[in-house]
Parts: structure tokens; C-alpha cells; sequence
């Protein structure tokens, strides 16, 4: 029996790709909700609960194997409730079970989740994550493990339930506990944190640690701040070999741009191939801030391939960003990414794949299954000197190759993409798209970042709250941390590329829901609302992971915000995350990146540029300003006549010709009108 020739199960309403996914399965699956915690408590029979995504390769073997045979879906209906989760739609319910995994199995979690828990109160007593359907790499089968674990139910459901209460314990213990009310907030961390990810750096590939090997953008990220805070060499380097490595290897998309999840190698030869929308939003700015300190064009056509994928691959018509394309098309993982030396030569005359021979390695071994992965073995200009072409031909037969496979690309069947609109991850690409537009002086790029917010606000942003995610119109499930801080610090982002008061207004309605509704007193905020869903546990996230930590990202908005519009609630809310995550930050400080960022902030005031006067003259003011962006600088242009909320320290009055102001916390210079004092003031700020 397949999927098709199988009736609709519960799942088939569901916004999610994902779920829809299983929507055929003979599994009798639910959503997670009411009607599945009900039939479990009436019935008394365990939850498997199983949570994926849809651009995960491992959730498609398992689903394949397992919840498509009839014989094992025959065994999951008679002894469970079954309910399937999508990660990125349900992150709350993601991070507790995830968290109960590593607890009570003492190892890393992933996906496919898998966990067993109690009727009456979902409390977790087995878990792992990948099952085969026969028994194999030490695993055992998983027709096999149902069986034994619902017999453990039957014969042992009573002590289980006794242990509820040491699971949950455990559970709390797990959550971080604030500094006391006298500790004093210190740089110790940023330092720590600095040794820390040299200590994990691959010298020769860049990156940290070993295969699989991730991007980690917070690390990067941390470590560029720190280069231009401390004019730290080698912490530039850090960041730029990696950055450059990333770009020449396969992880990076050389035919149609934007960066795959992970490789699998140290090399970063090859990926694996799915590609995430949140992934390529965190490294866009990188690559932007990394043309902007060399003037390497590399770095500047990376962020640019990326912002172009992101418009021409992920943006939907509506304005909102798709969240992923999956790993596999026609059943095999990359398949969509891969060539053969005739294939490619096919679509090129000569003198284009001698180039490309050479540049990609098509005149060596392949590299992934008897087929070649793309990927640059040395600088174009290197291989352009051996074969005797000049460097500005070379790139636009470069140019002219990516176009010719691009378009022999797009007749093979495509990798599935996971088409819902999810509000934090569209924040996250918001900012990016925002922040490299402004400093690439793309139009195009802002205006992208301009329809998603567009989208967002029309869409998903009700009464005075968010929603977490949407999918052909259809926008559920209440909005988490992440989606309200990563926002916020979206729009700061844009609201410096081009001032606007609506989103000024956003931004302050976005910090209000935060205070009132996530707000811990005893510092931070709480990865769901006050009027979220009860479940068995209430988390308090610091660290970053995927994406960077909703707490350290909100207090590094909040701060921002405070300063900007004078608000000391904001401020002391702000301090209030880092006293929360203190203790945390001193136990593992790399692993807290983007808190160390606002902590760096707390330290050293951001500062706030403000421009005001002749629209031509501030336009070319904060040209010259953005080139000099530094990370805690805060640009805003704001030209005569322009209508709508400003800072608190702006004087609404006209200006006559064009004024600067520089101001720190509650101080500012006197203006500065000359453009060459403007020029050198830019210039030792950074």
C-alpha cells in the first residue's frame, strides 16, 4: 500500500508541509491538540509523539520504512495515539521534548524525535530519535521496539506515572537560574568566549570543529564584533577564511546561489543538501559586512547570489519567505545539485568548460556517488592565470557558465520547498535582506525585505499580537519569542535603511508585548506567552542553537530601542535578560554569542547617528555613513518634511542644508555640518 491509495487522516488540514506529508499514511496520525490529548487520556493508551520537518532527510527514511507500511502502521494505531509535530511550526513543544530526551537518554537529540509519554499529562518515560524498520547499527527495529514499550506500559504504567513528578524535577533543574540581585555583570564572558571559539577553529578549512561541520553564524558574527571592537587580527581572520571557504565549497549552491544546512566533510566539499531559510539569513549579512571591511568581490557576489535566491526561490507571490527546500528530488538526496563532465559540457562551449573544468574540478575524481558536486578548488583568479585568461573575462565566462546550468537546472525535477511563511525565520531574513541592501546600495534587496514585512504585518500580526506562522492564507498558533524579538530587531535594522514611523510604532508595540506578556521578573523572557498553551514545561532559552538565542537577541533590540527613543524600561529590561542567562553565560560563554553581544552593548553605549536636513544631502550623508557601519552604531536618516514618529531626541525642526548628531545614551555633540569633520568623526567611531 502507498501513500496515495490510503484515505486522508487528521493531518490533512494542517498548514504544514510537513504534516501534509504524512496526511496519506495509514498511520491514524494527529495534530497535536485537544482531540489527540483526549482520545489518549480516555483510552489510556501512551502518545508517540514524532516530530520532523519536511526538509529532513532522516524524518523521510523513517517515514518511508515505517509509517508508510501497513504492518507497522497496524501496530502504531492498536497500542498508541499518535501525533505528529513539525518542529518549525511547534518550536515550543520542540525544545521540551528535545530537552527530555537528552535527559533521559543521556545523548544529543535530532530529528525524526521520537518520544513516548503518558496519556494524562504528556510526560515523557522513552524517547530516541531515528528507528529502522529492522534492526540495524545497534538500533533496534521499530515494529519490534513498539511492541516492547507498550508492554512496559501495561505491566509497569503505575510506577511510570510515579516518576512523573522526578521527570519534571529534572526537567526544572535544567533551567537556568539568574544572578543574585548583588553579582556584578562583568567582560570576563566576551574574553572566555574568545579563547574559546580559537580554541575550536579549524585553521586550515575555517569553520569550528569537525565534521558535520555548520556555518555557525553566531560565532562568526561574535568574532567580526570582536575584530572591530578590539581590532582583533586574528579574530578577523577567523571569520574571513571561513567565510571564503564557505563561498568556494560545496556547501554553497555554485549554480543557483544560497548556502545548503551542513557538510559533511571538513572541506566543505559536500553538503547536506537541504537548504534552510533561516541558515542563509544569518550568513547574508556576514558576507555584506565582509565585502564592506575588504572590498573583496567575493564576498560582495555571495551576498548577493543569496539575496537572489532568496527573491527568486524563496519569496512567494504574496511577499512572505518559503522556509526551506528539501535535500532530496526523485528519491535521492542532491540529486537535484549534481553533474556529470558531459552534462556540464553540453551547455557550454569550450573555452566556458575549460574554465569551469578547472574551477570546479570536472577534470578530477568525482566527488559524491560517481557524479560531481560543484565546488571551487582554488581563486578564480589562480585558475584564470594557469589558462591564460584575463581576470575580468574569466568572471564573465564564470558568469555566463552559472546562467547556462541555472536554466539546464530548472528542467529536472526540484527538490520539494517547504512553502509556509514561519514569522521569525521571515524576520531573520528581513534583517538580512535590510542590512546588506543598505550596504550593497541595492534597491532591489530593501524592496524584498520591504514586501516581507509588508506580508507579516498584513498577515500575521493581529489585535496586537503576532501568529507564528502561515501557509496559503491561513496564519494559526500563537507567536513565541523568537518571532516577537527577531522582528523587533528586524525592524531596527530597516527602520536604519529608510525611516519610517508606522514601523516605529511596530517595533514599540512588539517591546510592549514582550514586557507584559514573555517577561520573567527574575530576568529574561520566556519562550511562550503568559496565555500560551500549559504544557509541561514553561522554558527559558539562552543559548543560541540553529538561530540566535530570542533572549539575547531581544535584549540586544530592547537596549538598542531604549536608547533610541529614551525608554528605560527597555533598558532595564535588557539588563534584565543578561543578570537571567548570567550564569549560563559564565559556564559555557560561546555557546551564548548573541547574549555576549548585548552584553558587549552594555559596556560600551551604541551609538546613535542621527541625520538630519536637505533629502539629497542626508541621502549622501548616510551613503557615506553606511560604508562605515560599525556594530554599534545605530544610522538614522531623517530628511525635511518626512511625516510620522521620530527618535525622542530629534527636534522636529528643519535643518538647513545637512546636520549630524552623535549621541551616546542621554548625550549628544553639537552638530556637525562640515563634511570633512563628519568624514573623520565616521571614521573613529570605526
Amino acid at each position: 500500500m502507498t501513500n496515495e491509495s490510503h484515505h486522508w487522516n487528521r493531518l490533512a488540514e494542517s498548514t504544514s508541509p510537513y504534516l501534509l506529508q504524512h496526511a496519506r499514511n495509514p498511520v491514524e496520525w494527529y495534530p497535536w491538540g485537544e482531540e489527540a490529548l483526549a482520545a489518549a487520556r480516555q483510552r489510556n493508551r501512551p502518545i508517540l509523539l514524532s516530530i520532523g520537518y519536511s526538509a529532513c532527510h532522516w524524518c523521510h527514511v523513517m517515514a518511508h520504512e515505517s509509517f508508510e507500511d501497513p504492518t507497522t502502521a497496524e501496530v502504531m494505531n492498536r497500542l498508541f495515539i499518535n501525533i505528529k509535530v513539525d518542529r518549525e511550526e511547534r518550536p515550543d513543544l520542540d525544545r521540551i521534548y528535545q530537552a527530555a530526551h537528552q535527559l533521559l537518554t543521556r545523548r544529543p537529540g535530532g530529528w525524526p524525535l521520537t518520544m513516548f509519554l503518558t496519556p494524562d499529562e504528556q510526560i515523557p518515560f522513552f524517547g530516541g530519535t531515528y528507528f529502522p524498520d529492522r534492526a540495524r547499527h545497534g538500533l533496534p527495529a521499530f515494529r519490534d521496539l513498539l511492541e516492547r514499550v507498550a508492554e512496559t506500559w501495561r505491566l509497569r504504567g503505575d510506577e511510570i506515572r510515579a516518576q512523573n513528578e522526578a521527570v519534571i524535577e529534572a526537567l526544572a533543574e535544567m533551567a537556568p537560574t539568574p544572578a543574585l540581585e548583588d553579582t556584578v555583570l562583568d567582560r570576563v564572558p566576551l574574553a572566555m568566549a574568545r579563547r574559546q571559539l580559537e580554541q575550536s577553529f579549524d585553521r586550515v578549512h575555517g569553520g569550528f570543529g569537525q565534521a558535520p561541520k555548520f556555518p555557525h553564524p553566531t560565532y562568526l558574527n561574535r568574532l567580526l564584533r570582536q575584530a572591530e571592537r578590539e581590532s582583533d587580527t586574528r579574530a578577523r581572520k577567523m571569520v574571513l577564511l571561513s567565510l571564503e571557504r564557505m563561498a568556494h565549497g560545496g556547501l554553497f549552491d555554485q549554480v543557483g546561489g544560497g548556502f545548503f544546512r551542513y557538510s559533511v566533510d571538513d572541506r566543505w566539499m559536500i553538503p547536506h543538501f537541504e537548504k534552510m531559510l533561516c541558515d542563509n539569513a544569518l550568513l547574508l549579512p556576514l558576507y555584506a559586512d565582509a565585502w564592506r571591511i575588504t572590498g573583496d568581490p567575493l564576498y560582495r557576489d555571495t551576498a548577493e547570489r543569496i539575496a537572489v535566491w532568496a527573491m527568486e526561490e524563496m519569496q512567494l507571490p504574496e511577499g512572505g519567505y518559503a522556509s526551506s527546500l528539501d535535500a532530496d528530488s526523485e528519491g535521492e538526496e542532491g540529486r537535484f545539485y549534481l553533474w556529470t563532465p558531459e552534462e556540464v559540457a553540453a551547455c557550454l562551449d569550450t573555452d566556458e568548460y575549460v574554465l569551469a573544468a578547472r574551477y570546479w574540478g570536472l577534470d578530477g575524481d568525482a566527488n559524491f556517488e560517481g557524479r560531481w558536486h560543484l565546488h571551487a578548488r582554488e581563486r578564480l583568479e589562480t585558475v584564470a592565470a594557469a589558462a591564460g585568461v584575463d581576470g575580468a573575462r574569466a568572471g564573465s565566462m564564470l558568469d555566463s557558465t552559472r546562467r547556462k546550468l541555472y536554466e539546464a537546472r530548472r528542467h529536472r525535477v526540484s527538490p520539494g520547498r517547504d512553502d509556509k511563511v514561519l514569522t521569525a525565520w521571515n524576520a531573520l531574513m528581513i534583517r538580512g535582506m535590510a542590512y546588506a541592501g543598505g550596504l550593497l546600495e541595492h534597491p532591489g534587496i530593501i524592496a524584498s525585505a520591504e514586501r516581507a514585512l509588508a506580508f507579516l504585518r498584513a498577515t500575521l500580526w493581529r489585535d496586537g499580537r503576532l501568529l507564528a506562522t502561515c501557509k496559503d492564507g491561513r496564519a494559526h498558533l500563537p507567536a513565541y519569542l523568537d518571532d516577537y524579538a527577531f522582528l523587533l530587531d528586524a525592524l531596527l535594522t530597516l527602520l536604519q535603511v529608510r525611516w519610517r514611523g508606522e514601523d516605529l510604532d511596530l517595533a514599540e508595540s512588539l517591546a510592549e508585548v514582550l514586557l507584559v506578556h514573555f517577561s520573567d521578573p527574575a530576568g529574561g523572557f520566556f519562550f511562550t506567552a503568559d496565555d500560551h498553551e500549559r504544557l509541561i514545561q514553561r522554558m527559558k532559552p539562552f543559548s543560541d542553537e540553529a538561530t540566535p538565542s530570542g533572549n539575547g537577541v531581544a535584549a540586544l533590540a530592547l537596549g538598542r530601542l531604549g536608547h533610541l527613543m529614551a525608554e528605560p524600561r527597555y533598558l532595564r529590561a535588557a539588563e534584565g535578560v543578561l543578570r537571567g542567562g548570567w550564569n549560563r553565560l559564565q559556564e559555557t560563554p560561546y555557546a551564548h554569542c548573541t547574549l555576549l553581544d548585548s552584553l558587549e552593548e552594555r559596556f560600551y553605549t551604541p551609538e546613535v547617528l542621527t541625520l538630519r536636513g536637505e533629502p539629497e544631502r542626508v541621502a549622501g550623508w548616510h551613503r557615506i555613513a553606511m560604508r562605515h557601519h560599525v556594530p554599534w552604531r545605530l544610522v538614522i536618516a531623517l530628511p525635511n518634511g518626512m511625516e510620522g514618529r521620530q527618535p525622542a531626541f530629534v527636534d522636529a525642526g528643519e535643518v538647513e542644508g545637512v546636520a549630524a548628531f552623535f549621541c551616546e545614551g542621554p548625550q549628544c555633540s553639537a552638530p556637525v555640518t562640515d563634511e570633512r569633520f563628519f568624514l573623520q568623526r565616521i571614521q573613529r567611531g570605526a
